[in-house]
């Protein structure tokens, strides 16, 4: 099996960091202001919003999925639905990347009382 170099990129760490430029043989390797690994979104800072405005987005998405296709709007009908569908989304690489800041978690709650709403 060949490396393939076209999927290799250099993540700078730090803001001291000079970024220097790299290369694997006679490729240069290309900079990325972030990246993304095993569904965990790290940026140069190893700030955590972006991931968590993800989790959500994707986790609204299925909960508007749930709510439109099951006709009970009883508590008891979507509780199911959205522990074994919307749940794992909000809680996939938590303690990896647990939200930092305030409006990172308003935002993960604010999708956990939609149901209740």
């Amino acid at each position: 099996m060949k490396f393939n170099k076209a999927k290799c990129k250099v993540l700078h760490m730090c803001q001291d960091n000079p970024k220097h430029s790299y290369r694997l043989g006679e490729e240069w390797i290309e900079s990325s202001p972030e990246e993304k690994d095993l569904g965990v979104l790290v940026d140069e800072k190893l700030n955590t919003s972006q991931q968590c405005a993800l989790a959500a987005q994707k986790a609204n998405c299925v909960l508007g999925c749930i709510k439109s296709s099951v006709t009970s709007r009883s508590r008891e009908g979507i509780l199911p639905f959205y522990s074994a569908l919307v749940r794992p989304h909000l809680e996939y690489c938590v303690q990896l990347g647990g939200p930092q800041y305030k409006r990172d978690m308003e935002l993960l709650e604010r999708v956990q009382r939609r149901p209740q709403s």
